[in-house]
């Protein structure tokens, strides 16, 4: 692993084993990692909601492959996947990516222990689905045996008998829409309010594009995998156009094998 950007003494010194880069050469450790995506510092007035996204895409645009984001992806993005959640409070995932995914509850790791421990969080992250229809596998782990109990975040107008099914196998249902779907701004508030401000989405693409749409996301960590896929996968981000493209700011990124593992905060936000 290498870190191209921001560019530093260190990282334009020639490595041991020749090339630039700061770290290349070897693999990172999971402290560095936590340190190198760590979430903005609390301001005076204490946490504010930071919404982070991190996705993967192919060279030629694909999100995914035969409908899943794993094999365009490697180990290392594996291990930044698994940072990215130990730093949040709350990872939010629509539910058409719970199903093809196949979703499981986030995990305590020791590793990231202590860490957690000072900034205050649960031991692992909770696993909020953003979902209209509530149209889901109750009976998944997911929902009945998470360390945190797993929310569901969906509009006012859910079924009730869906709703029902869904706090009997222990999910919390959380509202955030006045009608039968989620407002992506009502969802980040309804999170802070439960005292999640660091979040964290990893889609589906359907679910980001609404986001970006509703001018709610801070933060995107875009792994650029070095393959073509062709075909008519999505891209990382779907569903409404924005009248006037948001703007972003490269804030870092790091290398290895080809893999570009970047970071982009929105141009009006301050690192």
């Amino acid at each position: 692993m290498r870190r191209l950007f921001p560019v530093t003494d260190e990282t334009a010194a020639p490595a041991p084993g020749g090339g630039p880069g700061e770290g290349a050469g070897r693999e990172w450790s999971l402290a560095e990692l936590a340190a190198a995506y760590a979430y903005p510092e609390p301001g005076p007035g204490g946490p504010v909601p930071w919404l982070r996204a991190n996705m993967v895409s192919t060279l030629d645009g694909a999100a995914q492959h035969d409908g899943r984001s794993q094999p365009i992806s490697s180990a290392t993005d594996m291990r930044i996947f698994g940072t990215l959640r130990a730093l949040a409070d709350v990872v939010v995932v629509g539910a058409e990516t719970v199903r093809k995914e196949g979703y499981r509850p986030a995990r305590a790791r020791e590793d990231f222990a202590a860490l957690r421990e000072a900034a205050g969080q649960q031991p692992a992250p909770a696993i909020a689905v953003v979902t209209a229809s509530l149209d889901l596998d109750f009976s998944l782990p997911l929902f009945t045996s998470p360390l945190v109990p797993t929310l569901v975040l969906t509009g006012a107008a859910a079924a009730p008998d869906r709703i029902a099914t869904a706090e009997k196998a222990g999910a919390r249902v959380v509202t955030a829409g006045d009608g039968i779907g989620v407002d992506p701004a009502r969802a980040v508030r309804a999170l802070a309010d439960l005292g999640h401000a660091r979040l964290l989405t990893e889609g589906g693409p359907r679910l980001l594009g609404q986001m970006v749409a509703a001018g709610v996301l801070d933060e995107l960590c875009l792994t650029v995998s070095p393959m073509l896929t062709a075909g008519e996968a999505q891209r990382i981000a779907g569903g409404p156009a924005v009248t006037v493209p948001h703007r972003f700011g490269l804030v870092s990124m790091l290398e290895e094998d080809g893999f570009l593992f970047t970071r982009y905060g929105r141009v009006r936000e301050a690192y």
